[in-house]
C-alpha cells in the first residue's frame, strides 16, 4: 500500500520542463527518475483537464467541457476512490479543485482551509487568487504532508499558468518561474521520499507564444510526467509519449486501490 503525492504544475510545458527544471531532470539523468511525454486531453483549459487528470476521462465522458461547467464531479475520481478505499485525502489547490470535488459553491471563507473526513478531499488548502505564490502553496502542501501524512496528496501550484498568460512561454519570466518552481520542489521531495511517497509531476496543459492555451499544437498538449519512487531505481528519460487519461489508473494502482471500470486506459508504472 503506498502513498502518492501528484503535483500539476498548471501551465507548465513539456519543452520548458525538460529545459528549465534542474533538479527533477538531475533525477532523470540520475536514473532516480522515469521521465515521460503526456499528450493531454482537448480542450486543453484547465477546468476540464483538473477533471481529466482525477478521472482518467475524456471531457465528452466527464461532461466539465469548458472552464464555465462550474459543479461537482459526477463520475468515478481519484479523491472518491480514495476515501472508499479508507484512505486518507489531501490538496492544496486553486479552489475550482474544491468546487470539482468538495462544495459549490465555494466560500471563500468557509472553504479556504478545511479538515472534515466527510468530504471527498478531507483535508484541503486552497486559493482564489491566481498569484498565489508557489512557495506558498507549496509550503501549505508540506504542512498537511507532515501533519496529516494523506495517502493520496494532490499540490496545484498556478504561478507556470499566470506567468505564461502573461508574458507568454517565450518569455524570460516564464522560463525562470519554471527555475524557480523546481527549487520549491528539490526541497521538498527528499522529504517526502524519506516518507514513503511516490511522487508524480505533471501538468493540466502546456502554454502557447501567444499567451495562451485551449488548442490543439503541441506547446499546449506536450506536458511533462516525472515519476519518483521511494527506494527503488527510475529509467530515466524513456523518449515514451503517453495519455492524459492514464494519469489516474495510474494513481490507483500506486495507491492500492481498485480502479474503477470507468477509467479504461492501462497504468502507467
Amino acid at each position: 500500500m503506498g502513498k502518492v503525492v501528484l503535483v500539476v504544475s498548471d501551465g507548465l510545458r513539456d519543452d520548458t520542463a525538460a529545459q528549465q527544471m534542474g533538479y527533477l531532470e538531475h533525477l532523470v539523468e540520475a536514473k532516480l527518475a522515469t521521465r515521460y511525454t503526456v499528450i493531454a486531453e482537448l480542450p486543453t483549459l484547465s477546468r476540464p483537464l483538473y477533471e481529466t487528470i482525477q478521472t482518467g476521462l475524456p471531457v465528452s465522458q466527464h461532461g466539465v467541457v469548458s472552464n464555465r461547467v462550474v459543479r461537482r464531479s459526477k463520475v468515478p475520481n481519484l479523491f472518491q476512490v480514495a476515501v472508499e478505499n479508507g484512505k486518507t485525502t489531501a490538496a492544496a489547490a486553486y479552489y475550482w479543485v474544491s468546487e470539482l470535488y468538495n462544495k459549490v459553491p465555494y466560500d471563500p471563507i468557509d472553504g479556504r482551509e478545511v479538515d472534515d473526513e466527510s468530504l471527498l478531499i478531507q483535508h484541503g488548502r486552497f486559493y482564489t487568487q491566481d498569484g498565489f505564490p508557489d512557495i506558498e502553496l507549496f509550503a501549505s502542501a508540506g504542512m498537511l504532508v507532515r501533519k496529516f501524512a494523506p495517502d493520496y496528496m494532490l499540490v496545484h501550484p498556478m504561478g507556470m499558468d499566470l506567468a505564461g498568460d502573461t508574458y507568454g512561454a517565450d518569455s524570460g519570466k516564464y522560463r525562470k518561474h519554471a527555475i524557480r518552481q523546481d527549487v520549491i520542489m528539490a526541497n521538498l521531495i527528499p522529504e517526502w521520499l524519506e516518507r514513503n511517497y511516490t511522487i508524480l509531476v505533471t501538468a493540466d496543459h502546456g502554454m502557447s507564444n501567444d499567451k495562451g492555451h485551449g488548442g490543439t499544437t503541441p506547446d499546449v498538449r506536450q506536458v511533462p510526467l516525472y515519476l519518483i519512487r521511494p527506494g527503488v531505481p527510475g529509467v530515466g528519460n524513456t523518449g515514451q509519449v503517453v495519455s492524459q487519461l492514464q494519469i489516474a489508473p495510474t494513481v490507483c494502482e500506486l495507491l492500492g486501490v481498485p480502479v474503477p471500470q470507468t477509467m479504461k486506459q492501462p497504468p502507467i508504472a
